[in-house]
């Protein structure tokens, strides 16, 4: 650094430590007379002093500024009655003609000229030395007689009459929240929380309600309450863009309606609530994932919580009076190897490119990119959530009138509200059923996992004296894939009921009306039993439809009540071979693709209706001399091949033709062979399936070992041959549904 004086018209420049003689023009400095200044340049800083040199250590009677991008610094003293003709500070402050004596501090900063004046023997200390209101700038000599720039922040803007009005929004998606000055935090449980308390509006309060849904280990913003007047009046903003005053529900359109003084409106993009001071707007906005903060008044506004500038902490902030009891129970799920952070954080990333960059110099794109990083790579990109932290962006800056043109289409997204008006119940939220898909109500995972752990689909059943009451999950029945409305009992005309609100469906039966139960008593027991079913009576063997049979029953031993759970047990796999008096390995296998590279493990489910390939295969024989040929596969309900329930699929080595989904493929052409089906259960049955095949082995030399099936490769009859069978060999696969 070096700095340049003038005296009396001449320019003198001067390095490091220098003694600078103001004799002309003496400064008055908390009532003291100066004749010099003692100039110090440091690293980082330059010191003004008046009875010596600075010292870091002791200090003195100096003025001391950060100055480490200054280009240079220029002292101008001007002597009395000489004049100024014209000095401008940024553009704003014109003074002229003064006749006084000045100290002008010319700084030069990256290139562009900052002349700061200050006339230190005529104003005192605390004195302002320019000001314009319509830009909301002034410059003053502080308390402790340094210059003093004020001007409106970042957020704000000048309202042409000298005062500053805060314009900002705060952000609540996810377990993020980016407060109206850009700071991040992040919620880790599932508790509500202060998002915005004003101490000069004492009777309005905003609160995030945060809650798991996929994860029990992670929470995301779940619905808003505003609080006002009172406590006993409190809008609730939920997803499905649902509106609940109290307990009531309102019905909102684009036009807006004054409630409780609070502006409502509802549109395709979410829920606006609106509340008008007399010298500051809030409005509150709700997507059903999002909630947005927007404020707009005076700059010195106290804001608490967690949107404001609170120095509280995150438990401080925690309303126990709008939380449950266990809301900070932790839970750790294993992490998803499936989630690709690196790709996640390029779908961040989107936030500093063309179109969104238009709006970073107005809005820091950082947290958004924060938050979306920290949520996606542990959480599946599901349910809008790879749109969600643009979608947010997007509309703080539309608040700043920034368009962003083209955003959408770039990033494959939707300006309007997920799942808007799809109303879950309290244990429920809203999510794809695929992605890109249809949407519906998904159980949340902590309510959920009482029942996974006990493969049961809903509570126990409710015993009075002579009746009995069963309620199903209607979350968990979508999981399955059960129809909830194609249930009954015994009698098909008592089917279940489900709640609006709770979507649990209740059957129940009594004496008066016994809905096909089923009354059985000895000595000491009356036992009452009905089954929830979806199957009519038929005399169909098998069917490819999924089928429920969920007994339930209460057992009466007076004075006590106890009642028997149900449980519909999986699909699981279980395969076996069994080698016959040839010196070979013979195996079973089966695949969920025609390629048969995606074996079905043991114990994997296999739904019904699902194409299975099974590959039957003699290892240890040489193709060339011997082939082998699959005479025929049948199923049975019970390990024994000779089970009570038989299904045929494979008949003389041909598919049965009464089941078109059979085919048989490369039979009798070497040591290998395999067929395909959809898979099916016996009707009336939820126990294992049995595949059972018997093969033989042909040898190739003047024998036609390929079975000749008529009725376009359908039907058959056995291949003619000159040989004598050896023992045919057995082979068993099981299915456990």
């Amino acid at each position: 650094h070096s700095c340049v004086f003038k005296f009396s018209g001449a320019w003198q420049i001067i390095t490091g430590s220098s003694v600078l003689d103001i004799s002309s023009c003496p400064i008055t400095y908390y009532g003291q007379k100066y004749e010099q200044i003692y100039v110090t340049f440091m690293s980082e800083n330059i010191a003004f002093c008046f009875d010596n040199f600075f010292n870091p250590e002791t200090g003195g009677d100096c003025l001391v500024g950060t100055a480490p991008d200054l280009d240079s610094v220029e002292f101008w003293i001007n002597e009395p009655n000489a004049g100024i003709q014209k000095l401008i500070y940024d553009n704003v402050a014109t003074i002229q003609n003064r006749m006084e004596c000045y100290v002008l501090f010319i700084m030069e900063l990256n290139g562009k000229d900052l002349s700061v004046l200050c006339d230190c023997a005529v104003y005192e200390y605390g004195a302002v030395l320019s000001s314009d209101p319509k830009t909301c700038f002034s410059l003053t000599c502080s308390d402790t007689a340094a210059l003093q720039i004020s001007s409106c922040g970042p957020l704000e803007r000048c309202e042409g009459n000298g005062i500053c009005m805060l314009n900002s929004t705060c952000t609540v998606t996810g377990p993020t929240v980016i407060d109206f000055h850009g700071q991040v935090n992040s919620v880790e449980n599932r508790c509500s929380y202060s998002l915005v308390l004003t101490p000069s509006v004492p009777n309005f309060h905003v609160l995030g309600n945060f809650l798991e849904r996929r994860l029990k280990d992670m929470s995301f913003l779940d619905s808003v309450t505003l609080v006002l007047d009172r406590p006993s009046i409190k809008f609730h903003l939920e997803q499905g863009g649902r509106v609940r005053l109290d307990n009531t529900i309102l019905t909102l359109n684009s036009s807006p309606q004054l409630v409780h003084n609070v502006e409502l409106s509802k549109d395709r993009t979410g829920v606006t609530a609106k509340l008008l001071l007399s010298y500051s707007t809030i409005s509150v906005f709700f997507d059903g994932y999002t909630a947005q903060i927007h404020l707009e008044g005076p700059a010195d506004l106290p804001l608490e919580g967690l949107c404001g500038n609170s120095s509280r902490s995150l438990s401080d902030l925690r309303l126990s009076e709008y939380s449950s009891t266990s809301c900070e129970v932790k839970y750790n799920d294993p992490a998803d190897s499936t989630i690709n952070c690196n790709k996640m954080i390029e779908r961040c990333n989107l936030l500093k490119e063309a179109p969104f960059s238009s709006c970073n110099s107005d809005i820091d794109p950082e947290p958004y990119i924060t938050a979306c990083t920290d949520t996606l790579c542990k959480y599946p990109a599901v349910d809008g959530l790879n749109c969600q932290f643009l979608k947010a962006y997007a509309r703080a800056c539309s608040l700043l009138n920034h368009t962003l043109d083209g955003w959408t289409s770039k990033t494959s997204c939707s300006s309007a509200a997920f799942c808007q008006d799809r109303i879950c119940s309290d244990h429920e939220f809203c999510g794809q059923k695929t992605v890109g898909g249809d949407t519906r109500c998904f159980c949340r995972a902590i309510f959920a996992s009482k029942y996974r752990s006990t493969d049961t689909l809903g509570d126990q059943t409710v015993c009075s004296q002579n009746s009995a009451l069963l309620s199903l999950v209607g979350c968990l029945l979508e999981d399955k894939g059960i129809d909830y409305s194609a249930l009954h009992l015994n009698d098909p005309t008592c089917r279940g009921q489900m709640d609006k609100l709770t979507h649990m469906v209740t059957f129940s039966f009594n004496s008066s009306n016994s809905c096909g139960m089923v009354v059985t008593t000895n000595n000491s027991h009356i036992i009452y039993t009905n089954t929830i079913t979806n199957q009519n009576s038929s005399s169909d063997v098998i069917t490819r439809r999924d089928q429920v049979y969920i007994d339930f029953s209460c057992v009466h031993i007076q004075p006590a009540i106890q009642t028997a759970n149900f449980r519909i047990r999986d699909s699981s796999v279980i395969q076996h071979a069994t080698p016959s008096v040839w010196n070979y390995t013979l195996t079973m296998k089966a695949y969920t693709d025609v390629g048969r590279t995606q074996a079905v493990e043991s114990f994997a489910e296999v739904p019904l209706n699902q194409r299975i390939w099974v590959e039957l295969k003699a290892n240890g024989l040489d193709e060339e001399m011997v082939a082998m040929v699959t005479d025929s596969c049948w199923a049975t309900d019970l390990a024994s091949s000779t089970g009570s329930l038989r299904y045929d699929l494979i008949i003389n080595g041909c598919a049965n033709p009464a089941d078109q989904t059979v085919e048989v493929k490369e039979n009798g052409w070497g040591t290998s062979n395999y067929f395909f089906f959809n898979m099916f259960q016996f009707t009336g049955s939820s126990g294992e399936i049995y595949l059972h095949c018997k093969i033989h082995l042909c040898p190739k030399r003047r024998n036609k070992c390929i079975p000749t099936c008529k009725g376009a490769a359908r039907r058959c009859r056995p291949a003619s041959s000159k040989y004598k069978r050896a023992a045919p060999a057995f082979i068993s696969l099981a299915w456990t549904n």
